[in-house]
């Protein structure tokens, strides 16, 4: 086979054959193939798209490029939760320890946050002692002991899609709906669950913008997920405002221990219960979502829910103390409140600006290399829709210095909108496909 020849027929609007897609992949991770072919087959595929089947052997075959992960020594059926990523988004913490307090099994591999979208690893990482880097066979047995075990991504997963997604970064190739659906399902393929459940935010603080938009990436990640023998489901979530409360890595971890307590912001509340459900309807443990959602209560309201996230974190080598008394959880030494410029309702609180003020903050890292601050952050006193009286603290912000404060604040100023009138929230959970 010859690069230039898969070029050329993709330029011309052709179709790939698995064989074709199959050497592309191959090469991409292995190095073989030139940087300068593969940018060039990509923006083709960017221009001229790619069929349903084309998607799907793309992203088996970025699956296979590196280790496949085999859960079969984990009993029942395995299923993943995949959020797209927003800000304040701590749902794995709380939905996974409901649902498996339920009886799902989660064998988790998670990454860590870039830029304003925050990471599970970063957030578990706050609580003194976890690792993240578990033995396979630790992993196994957390997973078989506590029903859910979250570790960080292995370097050796998926090295086509690495290869790939970095020149996508820099070819203005990154939102092509196949390289996207292609690129997030071969990490899911590959990381062995039976059946995955897609949270595909939607909205200013998310990667896809519209609502349009959104239903066309999950229903195409749906397909490529049923498409390649695993059963898929996914629901679009509102991310025009921050989820929940409170945004940092120590923060969110508190704030899910709240919901797990049955406290807290009933929204994020709601929005957990519902992927937890559906965790459980696709693991065959309940016949419909109404079913499931009864299990969910009860796993909240007997503590079983919270029980397994101290489990699991006390066998990932974390003090569980730090989550039957959050307020030991890190925290950055300076601390600022925002106050509400005049008298009114919250009209907007945008996501995306929040997230880069938490991001000014020290509670992200703009480079993969860059190091974070687990205690930095926003605790949001109020939300979009609610009202405030002038002065009042709508935000409490924490960081090292008061530089970072004042830069963060900058970013809330143009995060918020006020006006006379309460607004109407819409849905937090806009639809769901295939459940």
């Amino acid at each position: 086979m010859r690069m230039v020849e898969l070029i050329h027929k993709k330029r011309q609007g052709g179709r790939l054959t698995q064989e074709e897609i199959a050497w592309f992949a191959k090469g991409a991770a292995s190095g073989e193939i030139p940087d300068y072919q593969l940018s060039a087959l990509l923006m083709a595929i960017f221009f001229q798209g790619m069929t349903q089947e084309e998607t799907v052997d793309l992203t088996l075959s970025m699956a296979r490029s590196g280790d496949m992960a085999d859960l079969s020594a984990i009993p029942g059926v395995k299923v993943d939760k995949h959020s797209t990523g927003g800000v304040g988004d701590k749902t794995t913490l709380i939905a996974g320890p409901i649902a498996a307090a339920c009886g799902v099994k989660t064998a988790k591999m998670s990454g860590r946050g870039l830029g304003h979208t925050g990471g599970t690893v970063d957030k578990l990482e706050s609580i003194p002692g976890v690792r993240m880097d578990i033995p396979r066979e630790r992993f196994f047995e957390i997973v078989r002991e506590t029903g859910i075990a979250v570790v960080g991504q292995s370097g050796s997963l998926c090295p086509a899609d690495k290869k790939l997604y970095a020149l996508r970064d820099v070819t203005a190739t990154v939102d092509s709906l196949p390289l996207i659906a292609a690129s997030i399902m071969s990490k899911k393929l590959a990381s062995g669950a039976d059946a995955i459940l897609l949270d595909v935010k939607v909205g200013s603080g998310a990667f896809m913008k519209t609502r349009e938009e959104a239903l066309k990436l999950a229903r195409l990640m749906v397909d490529t997920g049923n498409g390649a023998g695993r059963r898929t489901a996914a629901v679009i979530t509102d991310m025009d405002m921050p989820l929940g409360r409170h945004i940092g890595n120590a923060l969110e971890v508190a704030e899910a221990v709240e919901m797990l307590k049955g406290r807290g912001d009933q929204r994020l509340a709601e929005l957990c219960r519902q992927l937890a459900a559906g965790m459980i309807v696709l693991a065959g443990l309940a016949e419909d979502q109404e079913q499931a959602l009864a299990q969910t209560a009860q796993a909240v309201e007997s503590g079983a829910a919270f029980e397994v996230l101290c489990r699991m974190v006390e066998a990932q080598g974390g003090d569980r103390d730090f989550l039957d008394h959050p307020d030991r959880l890190p925290l950055s030494p300076v601390c600022r409140e925002f106050p509400m410029p005049e008298t009114g309702y919250i009209a907007r609180l945008d996501a995306e600006l929040c997230g880069l003020a938490a991001l000014e903050l020290g509670a992200g890292r703009e480079t993969k290399e860059a190091q974070i601050d687990y205690g930095a952050g926003i605790v949001l006193l109020k939300n979009r829709g609610e009202f405030a009286e002038q002065g009042q603290p709508v935000a409490r912000l924490y960081a090292q210095t008061q530089a970072q404060c004042q830069r963060a604040v900058k970013r809330l100023e143009e995060a918020l909108s006020i006006t006379k009138e309460r607004p109407q929230l819409g849905p937090l959970v806009m639809e769901r496909i295939a459940f």
